[in-house]
């Protein structure tokens, strides 16, 4: 399984209008070849950062792949005009992740998860 993070510098301005954007674009991408899923993370001190992860079947699966199709294309030309800088991405091999690792624990209440009672 390949991780691609791509890091997703937003200008503050349009952190709402991005996500909103990038939920119109997410179909290009879960339709691609190889695509096993995707998060949109939001950054907790700095919000205008996002990260982007996503599993694909194989690097090949989305460089050249996804990069070198016209619902690439589509996807960037959605959301570049939000970007306060270039996009950095980074591609990582790994397990792919059971479905119990993603849940939170049962017996965690939601402020219990955030540190709290």
């Amino acid at each position: 399984m390949i991780y691609e993070i791509a890091l997703l510098p937003i200008l503050d301005e349009h952190v709402g209008k991005f996500r909103l954007e990038f939920a119109k674009v997410a179909p290009l991408l879960s339709s691609a070849k190889g695509h096993r899923g995707h998060v949109l993370t939001q950054g907790v001190e700095t919000p205008q950062h996002f990260s982007l992860i996503m599993q694909w079947q194989s690097l090949e699966d989305h460089t050249p792949g996804f990069e070198m199709s016209e619902d690439h294309g589509k996807f960037m030309l959605g959301l570049q005009e939000f970007f306060s800088a270039e996009p950095t991405v980074h591609h990582f091999e790994g397990p792919v992740f059971p479905a119990e690792n993603l849940a939170p624990k049962r017996s965690q209440t939601p402020a219990a998860r955030k540190g709290g009672p």
